[in-house]
């Protein structure tokens, strides 16, 4: 797998939070106004520990002992949470939701009694970090795995953590649960993986936090070739590789389902919306419409984290009305194309009610 996703997003010298990374500092700066005014650089992941099957990293698969910290605003962290759901983790891996809008302290827990995570008593995911590293210097990303005997960051690799999720957690599965990374595909899944990374995951970001006309218009192009291939991959065929879901398929959703709410506009990848492209409009539903994708994605949460978060990009903070959420759940058609979601298992059960979303039409 290649290792570019090991990395966080922040414009060259500021670390600070662009849908998964903050900076910590004192409570009046803010350093998101930084955005849209500095070179954009994605930084790595400084901790890229892993939770093994054996144990290897010191850190062993047991139930109950890990944290899953997330912001449900954020792509990368909703790649684990399709995945926790896709695998029926959730007894087994517990989660913290952070509040979408972070301070320069870093991702909170007010949305918490008293505002402290119920489990692990802290008021800032930082105060995991500094557990694990004091005087750490980098940002504070999610997706975040930490451990609760110790209260230390385990790993912030997000890259991997879902990949581990789907091969070394297999004890911890539930019955029928799908199989995300198969063997016997994962050269071309990594190789289509990555060209949507690089161009797309990573691309909305690059034109985004473009702090140059040249800069913009390369990350801009880059983008629609990319969403235009992959349209064209998915004319036939119902998901990206094989006839499965897969961790490709999980990975371009969390992109796509954000697209006409916040990259169109805020970011400038406005040649044209994902409703206008039929292809890929019917793909994003398909799997919004299928259990663990969509009842994992909160708009609301979305759009108030880029549009009030990304001062240096949207400095009213005024988040917009649109676009209207109803075409979601319409028709796909894409059953047509065969295909079986979960191929020999089966489908999730129902949302655990402290995990429930915001409705779209609450929206």
């Amino acid at each position: 797998m290649s290792d570019t996703g090991t990395d966080s997003d922040s414009p060259t010298g500021t670390g600070t939070g662009s849908g998964t990374e903050t900076t910590r500092g004192s409570a009046g700066s803010d350093g998101n106004t930084s955005y849209g005014h500095k070179p954009f650089k994605r930084s790595r992941s400084h901790f890229a520990d892993r939770i093994t099957a054996d144990g290897r990293d010191g850190w062993p698969v047991e139930p109950g002992r890990y944290r899953l910290v997330v912001s449900r605003a954020c792509p990368w962290a909703s790649r684990a949470l399709v995945s926790r759901r896709l695998l029926g983790l959730e007894d087994a891996l517990s989660l913290a939701v952070t509040d979408p809008i972070q301070d320069d302290r870093s991702w909170r827990f007010t949305l918490d009694p008293d505002g402290r995570d119920p489990v692990l008593g802290i008021r800032y995911l930082s105060e995991a970090y500094d557990a694990r590293e004091q005087d750490y210097p980098g940002g504070v990303s999610v997706p975040a795995i930490v451990d609760v005997p110790s209260g230390k960051l385990v790993t912030n690799d997000y890259q991997q953590i879902t990949l581990d999720l789907a091969t070394e957690w297999t004890a911890l599965h539930r019955p029928g649960a799908p199989d995300l990374y198969p063997e016997p595909l994962r050269a071309e899944s990594d190789e289509v993986m990555d060209g949507i990374y690089q161009d797309i995951n990573n691309g909305v970001y690059k034109a985004g936090f473009a702090s140059t006309q040249e800069d913009y218009a390369k990350a801009y192009t880059a983008l629609f070739a990319r969403l235009d291939q992959v349209s064209a991959r998915l004319a036939d065929r119902r998901y990206l590789v094989g006839d499965t879901i897969t961790e490709a398929d999980i990975r371009l959703f969390t992109t796509l389902v954000r697209f006409d709410a916040v990259y169109h506009g805020h970011f400038k990848c406005n040649r044209n919306k994902l409703t206008e492209d039929p292809v890929l409009w019917a793909y994003v539903r398909d799997l919004y419409q299928t259990p663990g994708f969509g009842d994992t994605v909160d708009f609301d949460h979305i759009k108030r984290h880029y549009y009030q978060v990304h001062t240096g990009i949207n400095p009213t903070g005024i988040v917009p009305l649109g676009p209207d959420l109803s075409g979601w759940t319409t028709p796909h058609h894409r059953e047509q194309l065969g295909g079986r979601p979960f191929g020999d298992g089966t489908p999730p059960g129902p949302v655990r009610e402290d995990e429930r979303v915001t409705p779209i039409d609450q929206v």
